[in-house]
């Protein structure tokens, strides 16, 4: 007697269908659960913004964001302050040596100056010290500066470049450029860390004016003392000059096109104001 054959719509045995030796993947716990954490960590981000808030509100108790904001608030003083004082002898320099340095540095000082305002308004509201809204505000604002700024001192350093200015060196710019690049790099340092505690974008950027303005400063001296020994390398100071302003274009227009959309995504939250 034959073997009835099996139904058609019985459920194939896995055992059967399943290749020899294969097994079905199953990803181990650990990174299940870091997916699932980096999966939560992104939506709540978005989940903060989308409620005109920043990171910080998470991480910071209100005292202690409280605290953090006055001495942003106080770092933005005391830059103001220095790159004031820079800024004029920057000017000086650059209008006595015919260095395209200086000017640039000069100029990236009087920005420092704006955006380190920029900031202050940004942090004067103590309630708003976790507004998404104003943090992007002030970043738009920034940008805008930063690209006015950065065309300028590409055309100085250009127009010095066709006129084949050149630098000279003396004791009055050894100073300057040694003090303006010791201090901007000590308040990049000091703003890059409260930035980053506070989530600040608008801080991070202050952070970033105040070290090209470091890098400005012993670049002025560089260009001087190469130029000394070495005048064929004429055009160094004014190729330093272009190099800088174009930095500081592609960091507005990145900023700009990071932040814009943001403000109108958090134009609801102007309550914070």
């Amino acid at each position: 007697m034959e073997p009835s054959a099996a139904p058609l719509d019985t459920t194939p045995d896995p055992a059967i269908v399943q290749p020899p030796g294969a097994s079905a993947p199953v990803p181990p716990r650990e990174q299940q659960q870091e997916q699932l954490r980096i999966g939560e960590s992104g939506q709540f981000s978005e989940g903060l913004e989308d409620r005109g808030l920043l990171e910080s509100s998470t991480r910071l108790k209100p005292h202690e964001a409280q605290s953090y904001r006055k001495k942003a608030l106080w770092v933005s003083w005391v830059s103001i302050i220095v790159t004031l004082a820079l800024a004029v002898a920057a000017f000086t320099v650059s209008v006595m040596r015919y260095s395209a340095s200086s000017f640039g540095f000069a100029f990236d000082a009087t920005l420092d100056v704006l955006s380190s305002a920029i900031v202050l308004w940004r942090y004067s509201n103590a309630a708003a010290v976790h507004s998404a809204h104003r943090e992007y505000i002030a970043c738009v604002i920034l940008g805008v500066i930063f690209l006015l700024s950065s065309i300028c001192i590409v055309i100085k350093a250009i127009h010095d470049l066709a006129k084949k200015v050149l630098p000279e060196v003396d004791d009055f710019l050894y100073s300057v450029s040694v003090l303006s690049g010791i201090l901007c790099t000590v308040l990049a340092v000091i703003k890059f860390m409260l930035g980053k505690v506070l989530t600040s974008r608008a801080l991070i950027t202050d952070g970033f004016n105040s070290l090209v303005g470091g890098i400005m400063g012993f670049s002025i001296l560089l260009s001087a003392e190469v130029f000394k020994h070495n005048s064929s390398v004429w055009y160094l100071d004014g190729s330093i000059g272009v190099l800088i302003g174009l930095t500081i274009s592609a960091y507005g227009i990145k900023l700009l096109i990071d932040m814009v959309p943001r403000v109108r995504q958090t134009r609801h939250y102007e309550m914070f104001e």
